[in-house]
């Protein structure tokens, strides 16, 4: 068999993901906080990119044809397009105009002169009104757990010795309060002995909070009880000896091993739920994680009406300095700096245009699957998958998929991830389905309105869905229950 060499031609078609593209794919997905970053990041590397003052200084769609008049041109490739068509094509930047007042030299002279020594150059500007920086901004951060510790291990009688050992006990408490490392451990790494530290490891139980530094529950509960009901002893026989029985809530087992009635067992439970499992919790310095929407949705006049939120976005503009900077020439290589800086700030103001049209008209899609939900609230949610919008708005799943992702939207059942509208269905008896989370919401108000003394089994459950029409075996009825935190019937019994 002979090797020869030949040159042929073939046609094919093929998807490339240029770095323009993946920004693109990338900013779709990002939620606000992350969007802005991004943006400001952008603002950093980029000179050409700059932020406008007004509004309408940059319009979706518009690149450089918004900004000044002049004649060179910047010519960029044309990207490929995604299957389903949903991401932005690479910018075609036209002619890149140039206005004389951009060449204008900075006046340092008016500038220097508010800071000059002499006191007459000040003359007439006695005062000035400034934007000084706000009361809240002061503020310094909320002390955490340790530092609320340290400080009172200071404050305390124990000596240097002691608070050295006490210092090591503190950085081994949880958040939740409690001490991950054993005795024998904080020994040796404070250079002490194990009665050294149980000698400290006490006295610091007793600070605020109550029971800190505990190594199990039941310590826990023991050290609140004894400080706080010192007189109760029924209360300190159930937490040293019968925490088991209390949890399956097997009262009548505790009362006879105690020799108690039921009253008097009522009355230690009331105030064993009085104290504090995870003292910890009570000193956080955690900052609470607002959620901001992405869009809102509001109904006026009965229509509702859709509304992106662009508070706290940049509007951004391409800097007319630099383009004059291209206008007047240079050299070669900084003219291709500059134009590749003008294609990558075209390019990302394109695209954040094409990610907030693309969110808008999801959220559109959503209201006219949902509309009952918007209307009538979460029991009137309906089954819908990604492919329902995808086929609405003309793109495809994976492009939905990153645009539901962490973007919220506020409506007036309240505030809600856009992947909450889709869910899966549960068949309804006479045919039909119900959105499941339709179902979640119904199995939740059924255990609110249950007697506490007769609380409804899985299956209790299961037949009252079914009377109602949505056909659901038992085993989904325990999931969802789960899925809402909700304990079993057995946990939820309340005899006392």
């Amino acid at each position: 068999m002979g090797l020869e060499i030949k040159q042929s031609l073939r046609l094919s078609q093929q998807l490339v993901m240029t770095p323009q593209l993946q920004q693109a794919i990338k900013l779709l997905q990002l939620n606000r906080l992350e969007l802005a970053e991004t943006i400001n990041q952008e603002l950093l590397e980029n000179p050409l990119l700059d932020i406008s003052e007004e509004a309408g200084d940059t319009e979706p769609g518009e690149g450089s044809e918004s900004e000044g008049d002049g004649k060179d041109q910047v010519e960029s490739a044309a990207e490929p397009e995604t299957p389903g068509g949903e991401e932005p094509a690479a910018p075609e930047v036209e002619e890149v105009k140039v206005a004389e007042e951009a060449k204008e030299e900075f006046d340092w002279e008016n500038y220097l002169g508010e800071y000059s020594s002499s006191p007459a150059s000040r003359e007439g500007s006695s005062y000035e009104e400034r934007d000084t920086p706000s009361f809240e901004s002061m503020h310094t951060r909320a002390p955490s757990l340790k530092d609320h510790l340290i400080w009172q291990i200071r404050l305390s009688p124990l000596d240097e010795r002691q608070q050295e050992i006490g210092s090591h006990i503190v950085c081994n408490i949880t958040p939740e309060g409690y001490l991950m490392s054993s005795v024998d451990d904080i020994a040796l790494a404070a250079e002490a002995t194990p009665q050294e530290v149980e000698k400290v490891l006490a006295v610091i139980q007793r600070f605020d909070p109550l029971g800190i530094a505990a190594r199990d529950l039941r310590e826990c509960l023991i050290i609140q009880a004894t400080e706080l009901f010192p007189a109760h002893d029924l209360v300190h026989d159930i937490l040293e000896n019968h925490l088991g029985d209390l949890e399956k809530r097997n009262y009548n087992n505790i009362a006879k091993k105690l020799g108690a009635t039921m009253e008097e067992v009522g009355e230690a439970l009331h105030i064993i739920q009085s104290l504090e499992p995870k003292p910890g919790r009570s000193i956080s310095d955690e900052e609470p994680q607002y959620i901001t929407p992405d869009i809102y949705v509001y109904k006026v006049d009965g229509e509702f009406v859709i509304v992106l939120n662009e508070d706290g976005l940049p509007k951004l503009k391409v800097n007319s300095f630099y383009k004059a900077a291209l206008a007047e020439g240079g050299s070669a290589e900084a003219k291709e700096y500059v134009q590749n800086k003008l294609r990558s700030a075209l390019w990302l103001i394109r695209s954040i245009h094409q990610r907030q049209r693309t969110i808008y008209k999801v959220t559109e899609s959503i209201l006219k699957h949902q509309h009952d939900f918007f209307d009538r609230g979460v029991a009137h949610l309906k089954p819908m998958v990604l492919r329902d919008v995808a086929e609405d708005v003309g793109m495809h799943e994976s492009t939905i998929s990153r645009v539901t992702t962490n973007k919220y939207v506020h409506t007036p059942q309240g505030v809600f991830e856009l992947k909450y509208f889709f869910n899966s269905g549960i068949n309804r008896v006479e045919g039909g389905s119900v959105a499941s989370e339709a179902v979640k919401e119904r199995i939740r108000k059924l255990v609110s309105a249950e007697d506490a003394k007769k609380p409804l089994s899985d299956q209790a459950i299961a037949n009252i869905l079914k009377r109602e029409n949505i056909d659901i075996a038992r085993r989904t009825v325990a999931k969802y229950r789960e899925m809402l935190n909700i304990l079993p019937s057995s946990r939820r019994r309340q005899t006392l």
